[in-house]
């Protein structure tokens, strides 16, 4: 609970700072960003095009920001000085909503603005694999969306929910910190909590959700053993649970979620982890020749060489099931991913190098070393590769 000292007389607040953080924020609109950032002693930065980059104008001291923070957080203010750090999600219009972040930090307090669109794209809008319409099909089970912050992992599960709610008649039950994508009842009926404002916590939601009858649970994101233990049993108890992790790609989504065990726990954890996954969804945000940024998408789909990896712990070998069931199960690996846009003209071969999980073994491909020239070499030592490599004019592969 907040003390008396830090409780908030809003009317003599004048709003004055708030003000002028909305016209940045108007700015960054305007000019297609992502992230407005505000930092004591500092002037208004924003995420453009994956840049940060300064606006012009005055320095906001230590007393302004502060100011600021009273005005935007207002009732939450005792919260705020209590805790050190809060979300909300700021409404700016009709059209613009943003998740905010307001933290103290050494020279004083900063916040930031992401970005959250008003209205909920679809998988066809995004331009997504086909596959991805396949897991908002699923009846139980588990499906992780991944990536770092800011690699559009909300929009993915936003476009996933949309497709259900638009085909389905199911009740949907979303945990969230904070609520980003506001969803309408459709088909599905669709109840949203906000941790803090609607729950204490991800873990208290979730157990209170097996007993309000939802056929799909959203979890913002696993960030402790036990709402991973709770989102491992809705699905097992016939549930399709989404989630997200903040890891790189699949294999180490699943290392993440059984580290996350003691030793003596992780044999039954990869049990129920192998018979309950449908998939994983692994994004990273890769800058375009056109000066925009598009996604690549690492997408592992359960198959019966999947489950059978993680039950008998052999994570190394999930990347080659991924890379080999791209003709008949639609799983693709970041390397393949990426491969497809450079070939389509979208990336640079720098960037598709800079972003590629083997940065190496994807020059080759560029090179012209199929799938089926990679068989006829997988014999060849790790030096030799590096020496055709280094000497492709001599191999004819420029």
């Amino acid at each position: 609970m907040s003390t008396n000292k830090n409780q908030l007389d809003v009317s003599k607040l004048t709003f004055e700072q708030l003000d002028k953080v909305r016209l940045y924020l108007k700015k960054m609109i305007e000019h297609g960003g992502s992230d407005l950032h505000v930092k004591a002693n500092s002037v208004i930065r924003a995420r453009i095009d994956g840049k940060i980059v300064p606006f012009a104008g005055e320095v906001f001291s230590k007393e302004d920001v502060l100011t600021f923070s009273k005005e935007l957080l207002r009732g939450r203010f005792g919260e705020f000085i209590e805790k050190k750090e809060i979300d909300l999600v700021y409404p700016f219009d009709d059209k613009n909503r943003f998740r905010v972040n307001v933290f103290f930090q050494m020279d004083g307090v900063s916040a930031v603005f992401r970005i959250i669109p008003i209205s909920i794209p679809s998988i066809k809008d995004l331009n997504f694999p086909e596959v991805i319409k396949s897991f908002a099909n699923k009846e139980r089970g588990l499906v992780l969306v991944t990536g770092v912050t800011g690699s559009g992992k909300s929009t993915t599960l936003a476009a996933i929910i949309n497709e259900i709610n638009l085909t389905k008649k199911k009740h949907i039950l979303t945990i969230e910190d904070p609520i980003e994508f506001v969803h309408k009842d459709k088909g599905c009926i669709i109840n949203q909590r906000s941790v803090g404002q609607d729950t204490l916590s991800f873990s208290s939601a979730l157990k209170s959700a097996l007993r309000e009858d939802p056929d799909i649970i959203l979890v913002g994101e696993m960030r402790d053993k036990e709402t991973i233990n709770l989102a491992l049993h809705a699905a097992d108890t016939g549930h399709l649970v989404f989630s997200t992790l903040h890891t790189i790609d699949a294999k180490e989504t699943i290392n993440r979620i059984i580290s996350t065990f003691s030793v003596g726990e992780q044999s039954r954890v990869r049990l129920s982890l192998a018979g309950v996954l449908q998939g994983v969804i692994s994004q990273r945000l890769i800058p375009t020749l056109d000066g925009n940024r598009c996604v690549a998408m690492e997408i592992l789909v359960r198959t019966p060489t999947v489950e059978k990896y993680i039950m008998e712990n052999r994570d190394y070998e999930i990347l080659d099931a991924i890379e080999k069931g791209r003709e008949h199960y639609k799983s693709q690996s970041f390397d393949q991913a990426i491969l497809d846009l450079y070939n389509d003209g979208v990336i640079s071969k720098d960037r598709a190098k800079d972003y590629a999980t083997s940065a190496s073994d994807l020059e080759l491909k560029m090179n012209g070393l199929s799938s089926g020239h990679a068989s006829s070499i997988s014999n060849i030592s790790k030096s030799e590769v590096s020496y055709i490599e280094k000497n492709n004019d001599v191999f004819g592969l420029k």
